[in-house]
């Protein structure tokens, strides 16, 4: 059974490949439509589509000009109709004259084709009505003339549309213009069959029916009635009797749109219903049952018709769910690409990373090897002209070596052998014993000096590694969040609006990207507010019960005019919120400090306070400060760890410096979600939190910044609590209290009995007790940070709305 299947489904593919090759490479499509232009007739006797249709292939296909040339002289020919006949080769004639003359004169057949085209037709149908009645007449030169301007306009009809026809696929959507020069060309189709009978039932109506019901189930009620329209003129235009069609094909086409979600059953039910009442209003009963009948088997050809054709035309048609899928679709593949390509820059930087890692691997060989090449060195200056020197490398090589290696290693300690032992062996064993010390002496400067190069150079490639890593995590996290698909919320859309509609507001247009929990996102439009704060009073709480957690504006964009619109961006509030105050004063009461600070809320919940202080004062320690936290500042934004941020901030200030100033650094890092924090200090001073009446500091021993290229930095960790107090501080302030014998203790006794909470007083107030301890003396550029932890308590209750929706959200990864 399965073997069956598979092999008709083989044969179906197969087939349909061919039919392929044949209508579209092949040119069996054109061929029809040029066939049936060449039959089409308008106002009795005026032929104004084979002319431009032949220029629109000539100038898309050139190839196919003679296949389409047979076509219309055959379509022509097959009405009996000899003048027509004639007027299309006569105007094929003139119309390749003209253009060897184009041709000839360098013109572009882009622009001057639609005037091609009508001055082919024009004199055409002069020269044709010249032969045949001898003369011109002013109906002569009107009827040419109408005919040349209906030529020039579908000229640029059919060369929109014949490429929608003739392209075996398509990337993007078709345009309103495409669409209806699409339309326009099926109905001039149809005028080729005006006279065709079968059976006493008009071909013409049937398919004009047929191709209505397409467009109406493809398109809905606009691209059925626009087809309607459109095709009911240019049928009307043919035959003046099917000039009711076209209100039928109208009406049917938006009744049949508007039944689409009712499927094929619908649209056909559409058509019928349409049929019925214009027939009865307009033909009168007896041409009901002709009427019913042809539309009836329309839609038994609708219903014939394979799903795959509506859907694979549904693709191109804006609006449809086939069209938003196919975009849908081109813009994953497009995601995944994207997220591919940043993945393999991540694979790059991490395969980066670790030949820069593989340093150390042979280290112990490596210092062997320095030191065998050490003392060749010496040898080269001391034994190498010795009498001796058979007797001590050949004959008693390891003795020698040993010696050496621990005058050597002796000599790396201190400038003079002060191991006497080794000295009076080393005198027995060798002749030139003192040259031979003086010389790994005076080596030995250089010796260090070309291990602590290395050391360097080891210690760069590491920091980096270290960088390279970074960049290689945060590119694989930005590619796993390119590959995260947005959820299909439309349903989800459409219930909070209905919600929040019925408790008496209105909202135009809501957006969901995210409803994973602790990271809500959600766009909203409503009227103009007038600065009333709806957002944030009314919906945010009704969002909040909805959602069954705190949710706040992050941003609103408030219209300027009543009849624009306010754009609301609500997200998830952090579980905990971070209040700072600040107080800093410069040496001798100057204007600019050497200290900076930097409070930054960084986009993953955490909460950055950072204070960097300048070697020294004044503008120059100013500036150094500065850019130091501006640095710290950017590579934290990018997402990379604040360990490899602070170290490569070290590195980037170690290579610059030329001069001895350095940087101090003190950070806090605060989780908002769970309100751990990390503190890594680099040359400063402890940090201090006070938990009611107790008072804790946070100290690690770290070198200031820029002085050497690596350091491990010492993080410590500790978990806050809501009510907590956290004060940093630069190293000027135990500067200001230098008469103090334990300044440490002293400043936490000052905490511990500090009787507010508000950050901005408590800094106020300390910066105050330090400088009246040194008799209103400012002896060192000072700053104090105090923040404190807060539980974030909405603003606003929640509202509740009882015909909410339930949602079952995930947890924010």
């Amino acid at each position: 059974m399965e073997r069956s299947k598979s092999r008709m489904g083989k044969w179906v593919h197969g087939l349909k490949a061919k039919l392929e090759i044949v209508l579209f490479q092949r040119g069996l499509l054109l061929f029809v439509i040029g066939f049936l232009l060449g039959r089409a007739v308008i106002l009795t006797q005026v032929t104004p589509f084979a002319i431009p249709f032949f220029g629109a292939v000539f100038f898309l296909k050139r190839e196919r000009a003679p296949m389409i040339m047979i076509a219309l002289l055959a379509g022509a020919a097959s009405t009996s109709n000899f003048y027509n006949t004639a007027f299309i080769m006569l105007g094929i004639i003139v119309f390749l004259i003209i253009n060897r003359f184009i041709k000839l004169s360098s013109l572009s057949l882009v622009r001057t084709l639609p005037i091609l085209v009508f001055a082919t037709s024009l004199l055409g149908r002069l020269a044709l009505s010249l032969i045949t009645e001898r003369s011109l007449m002013n109906t002569n030169w009107i009827l040419a003339a109408v005919e040349g301007a209906l030529g020039m306009i579908l000229t640029i009809i059919f060369i929109q549309s014949i490429p929608v026809l003739s392209m075996k696929k398509r990337t993007a959507a078709l345009k309103n213009e495409e669409i209806i020069s699409f339309i326009i060309l099926l109905a001039t189709m149809l005028t080729g069959t005006i006279g065709w009978v079968v059976y006493g039932f008009s071909i013409e109506n049937i398919l004009s029916r047929y191709l209505v019901l397409i467009f109406a189930y493809v398109g809905g009620a606009a691209i059925g009635s626009t087809v309607g329209v459109v095709t009911g003129l240019i049928l009307a235009l043919a035959n003046v009797a099917s000039l009711y069609q076209m209100s039928m094909l109208a009406f049917s086409g938006l009744l049949g749109g508007l039944l689409k979600d009712g499927r094929k059953i619908g649209v056909g039910m559409g058509l019928l219903i349409g049929t019925l009442l214009i027939a009865l209003y307009g033909s009168g009963p007896e041409f009901l049952y002709p009427n019913l009948m042809e539309s009836a088997i329309a839609v038994l050809l609708f219903f014939c018709t394979p799903s795959g054709i509506t859907s694979q035309l549904s693709k191109y048609i804006p609006g449809t769910v086939e069209h938003a899928n196919e975009q849908q679709q081109y813009l994953r593949k497009v995601r995944d690409v994207t997220a591919n390509r940043v993945e393999q820059f991540s694979n790059l930087f991490q395969a980066l990373s670790s030949s820069f890692t593989d340093v150390d691997v042979q280290q112990d060989d490596q210092s062997e090897r320095e030191v065998d090449y050490f003392l060749s060195h010496v040898t080269e200056k001391t034994c190498q002209n010795c009498f001796k020197k058979e007797t001590c490398w050949a004959k008693n090589f390891d003795k020698t070596y040993d010696y050496m290696t621990g005058i050597m290693h002796e000599l790396e300690q201190t400038t003079e052998l002060k191991n006497y032992s080794l000295k009076r062996d080393f005198d027995q064993h060798c002749i030139k014993a003192n040259k031979v010390i003086d010389i790994i002496g005076k080596e030995m400067s250089h010796y260090h000096a070309n291990r602590m190069l290395k050391k360097q150079v080891r210690e760069s490639r590491k920091i980096v590694a270290d960088q390279l890593r970074g960049v290689s995590h945060v590119m694989g996290d930005f590619a796993k969040e390119i590959q995260k698909e947005r959820d299909n919320l439309h349903q989800q859309e459409e219930q909070i609006m209905d919600a929040i509609q019925s408790m008496g507001l209105e909202v135009g247009q809501v957006e969901i990207y995210s409803l994973d929990e602790g990271n809500v996102d959600v766009e909203m439009k409503i009227p103009a507010c007038g600065g009333r704060g709806e957002g944030e009073k009314v919906i945010a709480p009704m969002l909040s019960d909805i959602l069954k957690e705190n949710i706040v504006v992050k941003k609103e964009v408030c219209a300027e005019h009543e009849h624009e619109t306010c754009h609301l961006y609500f997200g998830s509030a952090r579980d905990f919120i971070v209040e700072t105050g600040v107080a800093n004063a410069a040496k001798g009461g100057a204007w600019i400090s050497g200290d900076s600070h930097s409070t930054i809320e960084l986009g993953a919940g955490k909460y950055a306070i950072a204070i960097s202080d300048g070697m020294g004062n004044g503008e120059r320690a100013h500036q150094e400060s500065t850019e130091t936290i501006q640095l710290l500042q950017k590579i934290l934004h990018s997402g990379i760890d604040e360990t490899v941020a602070i170290k490569s901030v070290n590195s980037v200030l170690s290579l610059r410096n030329t001069d001895e100033i350095f940087s101090t650094l003190d950070l806090a890092m605060i989780d908002l979600q769970d309100a751990s924090a990390k503190f890594l200090k680099i040359g400063s001073i402890p940090s201090f939190i006070k938990r009611g009446d107790r008072v804790m500091m946070i100290e690690s021993a770290n070198l200031p910044m820029g002085i050497i290229p690596e350091f491990d930095v010492e993080v410590v960790s500790e978990q806050l609590k809501a009510g907590d107090l956290l004060i940093m501080m630069s190293d000027g302030i135990y500067e200001g209290v230098k008469n103090i014998e334990n300044p440490e203790f002293w400043m936490k006794r000052k905490i511990r009995e500090l009787a507010t909470d508000k950050p901005q007083e408590i800094a106020d107030l300390i910066m105050e007790e330090v400088i009246r301890t040194e008799y209103g003396r400012i002896d060192d550029d000072m700053t104090i940070v105090v923040a404190r932890v807060k539980r974030n308590i909405p603003k606003w209750s929640t509202i509740p709305i009882y015909s909410a929706p339930s949602f079952r959200k995930k947890k924010a990864q």
